[in-house]
């Protein structure tokens, strides 16, 4: 664990010594000229912490020992405008916002929807990216859709702390839920027919279909939903520097371009 380091990264005046305070605001004024108003901490000096669980492509995963996707690439492009290095934890999922609300990572960036709950707990910024969850069945399964899947008794595999976690309980309750630190784990599980079902995001369950056979997703999404960063409450700071990078890099094609390489739009 890190320990907590108090940056000033903004340009800051000092009037009694009348010059400017240059080793305080070198990181972030370096990048693209990007004028990140106010002063803004991070846990470790010049760097951004990320906290993600990286099983959860095209979003994050492992390429080798790299992690790789969506979420890094967007990550790393908000640290190169902040000047700032980027440093990327892999996590449990469900840790994630505890991390961040305690001071241990400065965001939590893992294909994360933002919801009321979750905003209890920390804010987001902006969002970035949008999301469906889908619902991965066998082939030939009884399953064709939510309604069936509420009325079949059988179990459904889930991913610990997403969204799908928090859906599936309110549907079919407590005692019908298989949880599963990893998306993959949850698609095993399906394969071996421990789950009658998996409830996940529709990016990786494309990902998981593609590679195990006798796999198919329902044609009706679930859910829709929008991805963002969260970051502790106690760093206005640095959401609103955050925000003001992901608008830029919205503007000049950046976060579309970073998305289409992994998600190629129909048109391509």
């Amino acid at each position: 664990m890190n320990r907590k380091f108090m940056k000033t990264v903004a340009l800051t005046m000092v009037a009694a010594m009348g010059f400017l305070m240059a080793g305080c605001s070198t990181d972030t004024a370096n990048s693209d000229e990007t004028a990140a108003a106010g002063s803004f901490t991070t846990v470790t000096e010049g760097t951004l912490t990320m906290a993600t669980n990286a099983f959860f492509p095209p979003y994050e995963y492992y390429e080798g020992d790299q992690i790789v996707g969506i979420d890094a690439e967007i990550a790393q492009a908000v640290a190169d405008k902040l000047g700032l290095e980027l440093v990327i934890e892999d996590v449990e999922f469900d840790s994630i916002i505890a991390g961040v609300q305690s001071g241990m990572y400065d965001i939590g960036c893992a294909g994360m929807t933002v919801t009321e709950e979750r905003m209890q707990s920390v804010n987001f910024t902006t969002t970035y990216a949008t999301g469906i969850q889908s619902i991965i069945v066998t082939e030939g399964s009884d399953i064709t859709d939510l309604d069936s899947l509420i009325a079949s008794g059988c179990m459904v595999g889930v991913q610990t702390g997403t969204t799908g976690d928090l859906y599936m309980s309110d549907e079919v309750g407590e005692d019908r839920m298989d949880r599963y630190n990893k998306g993959n784990d949850a698609v095993l599980a399906l394969l071996n027919g421990v789950v009658g079902a998996v409830v996940i995001d529709n990016q990786p369950a494309q990902a998981f279909v593609a590679a195990n056979e006798g796999l198919v997703i329902l044609e009706t999404p679930y859910t829709v939903e929008d991805y963002a960063m969260c970051v502790s409450k106690e760093n206005e700071a640095l959401l609103a520097a955050i925000n003001e990078a992901l608008a830029e890099l919205q503007a000049d094609g950046t976060i579309d371009a970073i998305i289409e390489t992994y998600i190629p739009s129909e048109e391509a």
